[in-house]
């Protein structure tokens, strides 16, 4: 940055104006504003290509950079890995696969297998064919539905999106890959029924069970579901939620898959968002964090018992016939075993929790000060606001206002999220998730941002 020119820099706005399709994002406002180029990062803030800072509090602006930016050590341990030995397809091993499967596992008790992929969405495609191929082998092709929870998300390709809870991400893609079925969400402030507590955690897992038996529990294979709801506005579970979830799938003999994609590698304050509530998964899928961005890697983790069902060697179809090209690639488990290294000799699982709670109780201090706010929810660095017209009514703020805030808030140098095109009506929640090294004092610059946003944008 400190060498270009501001000719450079024009040079590259322009080239981005031309050329780069970006993701999320409406290109029409790039006709008369430039695109935003973030060219430099660093611990907890990034900046622009006219050099101004930004505190970053969404990680990387999608949940990634868990362990923040401008770590040379995983740079140089990709880059060493990449001169020895840079590539080749998954059908044989690689050291750094090999030892990061291990430091993988170990963290996962009960797992004990690791596919690599190279995104969210694959890993959850290579879990929804593993279970659509048990089917075919086990259950005469019978066992095939996958249910999934209204609000959560599960990636962009078309079967993530059959499994996509969010319908404004999902329109105009249609129509959808057949037997993938909805089940209630659990958001217990939008209590379907008013129930709260451990009364509402009980009926949001029932409205499970009732769909398992309208759909018939035979033609089930796999329950998918975010530990922890990301995109769909930081649901937490309802205390017993999960609990009876894990009793369902082993009363049905359903494989319990558990997209870990956001809240995996300490985002909870734990190493896996499920592991903040006792349950023992079947499959976990995750990316994101797995390699905080310094490489593209995911994998999808599974038992033994579900390893064992693909190596029966009389049938010559038997085996997982898939392959991710770039699952290949040695850059992703090479950042991974670094980025692993890094979260536990800096103990950033303890500094989640840690500052989590000054998290929390700072956005507490917001909700007594605004009324504005209905809701605040979350786990660890994972936050979300959700914010009404009104308490009592719990009428959502117009999406427009959410967004001014965000905006707001990106003016005075801090990046935070929101629910935006993703829920019909609900686009109304504020999302915080910055890196795990996050300090007091990033956080206090984080919600003194949305303080004053909140008390401009709406009063």
């Amino acid at each position: 940055m400190d060498s270009m020119t501001t000719n450079d820099i024009q040079e590259i706005v322009e080239n981005d104006r031309a050329h780069v399709w970006h993701h999320l994002i409406q290109h029409k406002p790039f006709e008369t504003i430039d695109p935003r180029i973030i060219v430099e990062g660093k611990g907890n803030r990034v900046w622009d290509q006219k050099g101004k800072e930004h505190l970053d509090a969404v990680s990387g602006g999608v949940w990634t950079v868990n362990v923040g930016y401008g770590r040379e050590r995983i740079a140089d341990a990709v880059r060493d890995q990449l001169v020895k030995m840079n590539y080749f397809a998954q059908t044989a091993g690689s050291i750094p696969g090999s030892i990061f499967s291990k430091m993988l596992t170990d963290k996962m008790p009960g797992l004990s297998r690791v596919y690599y992929a190279n995104s969210g969405s694959e890993a959850n495609e290579k879990a929804f064919k593993m279970v659509r191929q048990i089917s075919h082998n086990k259950h005469g092709g019978k066992k095939y539905k996958i249910l999934y929870r209204e609000r959560d998300y599960h990636g962009t390709t078309i079967a993530a999106l059959s499994a996509g809870g969010q319908d404004e991400r999902n329109a105009q893609y249609g129509p959808f890959t057949p037997g993938f079925v909805r089940v209630p969400h659990c958001l217990e402030y939008r209590s379907q029924d008013g129930s709260v507590g451990e009364e509402y955690g009980a009926k949001a897992a029932q409205a499970i069970e009732d769909v398992i038996i309208a759909e018939g529990a035979e033609t089930i294979g796999a329950l998918c579901l975010e530990p922890i709801t990301a995109g769909g506005g930081i649901i937490v579970p309802p205390k017993g939620y999960w609990e009876r979830v894990q009793e369902l799938c082993k009363k049905y003999d359903i494989l319990l898959h558990i997209d870990e994609v956001v809240c995996g590698l300490g985002r909870t304050g734990t190493w896996f968002g499920y592991q903040q509530f006792g349950v023992q998964p079947d499959i976990v899928t995750m990316a994101k964090g797995v390699a905080s961005g310094y490489a593209a890697i995911s994998c999808c983790v599974t038992t033994n018992a579900v390893f064992e069902q693909f190596k029966d060697d009389t049938d010559k179809l038997s085996y997982f016939r898939d392959i991710s090209t770039f699952g290949g690639c040695t850059a992703g488990p090479a950042a991974a075993i670094e980025n692993m290294k890094i979260i536990e000799e800096e103990d950033l699982l303890g500094n989640s929790v840690a500052m989590g709670e000054h998290l929390m109780g700072r956005l507490s201090e917001m909700m007594e000060k605004h009324a504005w706010i209905g809701d605040i929810r979350g786990k660890g660095l994972f936050a979300g606001v959700e914010l009404v017209k009104d308490r009592d009514t719990k009428e959502p703020i117009d999406e427009k206002h959410a967004m001014a805030i965000v905006a707001d808030c990106m003016a005075q140098g801090v990046i935070i999220g929101a629910t935006n095109r993703s829920l019909p009506g609900y686009n109304n929640t504020l999302l915080f998730a910055p890196a795990l090294i996050a300090t007091k004092d990033d956080l206090d610059q984080v919600t003194d941002a949305v303080d004053q946003a909140i008390g401009r944008v709406l009063g």
